[in-house]
């Protein structure tokens, strides 16, 4: 049975390895119809896909690079993009030239059609699945949900702690999970905060009195906030020469768990890498299916969730 994760999960496994090695294994691949993996190395100039496989070069033809290529609702860069990456695809045809060398003729197409019937349409609102993040823009982090099909997760969905960017929270081919938020014009929307833990998981993490580390994430008038976690900030008390980005080691005053506040006091502040936190992220979920998910705590009078 094929799975449909995103790409590069499966290309160091055994399977994978076996089913590339030799032109006898390749054939095999082809008459089971199954996934594999492997690196562009090239796209030339009518962006033909080039994988240099053990046994064999293998080309993947522009039109058999993603669905939509095509009809132009998939540009070309999403091809030029795959340089150096691995990619999923089906072995269609193999040809022998007379100097006794092996062309494999690949498709992506066919497994992102496969993907789309089989795993992708059978998915609804509240589905904790797998991704990978593939690039960052300013709005938001695209990532692949399988097979290299593109989704979107907008960049105030990515944490309750509030972000200026998604670099601040991700990286380009980084594993991680989503939740659907929804499905319309055929296009999944997706969110990701709600797998991150609510006020009352994360706060319980930290004590009264202890001096942790934090994330400088906003500066105003009466008070910084501090990113303790990724869903859970703190507010310290106003400080000259404070910037948003900087680190910070932080002094717990006060856990209010009925205002869902942390109150905090600036022990130091110093310049880190403020491209990306390098702290891994901690799921509280990664799998099953969300109905309602809400961060607020029980005694607290505002009501923070989302409902799938």
């Amino acid at each position: 049975m094929n799975i449909y994760s995103p790409e590069g999960r499966t290309i160091n496994t055994i399977e994978n390895l076996a089913g590339i090695k030799t032109i006898h294994a390749l054939q095999e691949s082809m008459l089971q119809g199954k996934i594999l993996e492997a690196r562009v190395s090239v796209c030339d100039s009518d962006h033909n896909l080039i994988i240099d496989l053990p046994c064999a070069k293998g080309i993947i033809p522009r039109n058999e690079g993603a669905i939509g290529i095509a009809d132009g609702s998939t540009k070309d860069i999403a091809l030029i993009s795959k340089v150096n990456k691995p990619i999923c695809f089906k072995v269609t045809s193999i040809e022998r030239s007379d100097d006794g060398k092996y062309t494999a003729y690949l498709s992506r197409k066919a497994v992102q059609e496969e993907c789309m019937e089989n795993y992708i349409s059978s998915l609804s609102p509240g589905d904790v699945i797998p991704a990978k993040i593939t690039h960052l823009e300013q709005f938001g982090a695209f990532v692949d949900i399988g097979c290299g099909i593109p989704s979107l997760v907008p960049i105030d969905a990515i944490s309750i702690s509030r972000i200026s960017h998604p670099s601040d929270r991700f990286q380009n081919g980084q594993d991680i999970f989503v939740v659907v938020k929804d499905i319309y014009n055929d296009r999944i929307w997706l969110s990701h905060k709600e797998l991150l833990g609510t006020w009352e998981e994360n706060a319980a993490c930290f004590n009264y009195g202890e001096t942790v580390s934090g994330i400088i994430r906003s500066v105003e008038d009466y008070g910084i906030f501090v990113e303790l976690a990724p869903n859970l900030a703190g507010l310290a008390e106003p400080r000259e020469n404070v910037h948003i980005g900087q680190h910070a080691s932080v002094y717990i005053k006060a856990i209010i768990p009925e205002k869902m506040k942390v109150k905090l006091i600036i022990v130091d502040v110093f310049n880190g890498d403020i491209s990306h936190d390098s702290r891994p992220l901690k799921y509280y979920i990664t799998d099953g299916k969300l109905s309602c998910w809400r961060y607020s705590t029980p005694q607290s009078k505002k009501i923070i969730e989302t409902i799938f």
